[in-house]
């Protein structure tokens, strides 16, 4: 089996550097995660740079929390779901919903419930959704531009989540309490 070395701040290739020290600075550690990512300063950029533009959507975050955590959950990414428990409670987003979110049930309004249903749609269908399922997701009260940060959202993610299924990422210490697999 291939190991994936998890990168250090003395190990980590100069161009990671300030995203290693920022990381560390804002959370305290450096996240096994861009640990992973650090063999690619590339794509550890990139990984952060869509991470910080998808909080920037119009997405409350229940909605950010939805569309996260649908997808994780869809591409059971045994890091991803942990990780995001912990960034919902560090965002107040209500226990029982990342609870609903990562049992794969019913979410608590049918706002929710129809951009959890939409951004499966864009996961299953690779973005193919048809016309219904488009207007469904209107009538839901979501617009032309939520269709667009979810596939930012799906971008940030597919990035994440499939590092982490190559390369085994471990689940840091912070986010051990919150260990999940796909039931």
């Amino acid at each position: 089996m291939t190991a994936f070395k998890i990168h250090t701040e003395e190990t980590v290739s100069p161009k990671a550097k300030a995203i290693f020290a920022g990381a560390k600075k804002q959370m305290g550690v450096i996240p096994n995660l861009y640990g992973t990512m650090g063999e690619s300063p590339e794509l550890l950029k990139a990984y952060t740079q869509l991470h910080q533009l998808f909080l920037e959507t119009s997405f409350t975050a229940e909605e950010k929390t939805v569309v996260w955590q649908a997808i994780n959950v869809e591409h059971e990414c045994h890091y991803c779901v942990p990780a995001h428990t912990g960034i919902a409670h560090s965002m107040k987003v209500d226990p029982a919903l990342t609870e609903a979110l990562r049992n794969e049930e019913a979410m608590p309004t049918e706002k929710l419930q129809a951009l959890k249903d939409f951004t499966l749609e864009i996961v299953r269908q690779r973005g193919n959704v048809t016309e219904e399922q488009m207007e469904a997701f209107f009538a839901a009260g979501y617009t032309q531009q939520n269709v667009l940060e979810i596939i930012l959202g799906l971008s940030q993610k597919v990035i994440s989540n499939y590092t982490n299924h190559v390369a085994k990422t471990p689940v840091d210490a912070m986010f051990q309490q919150f260990a999940w697999e796909k039931k």
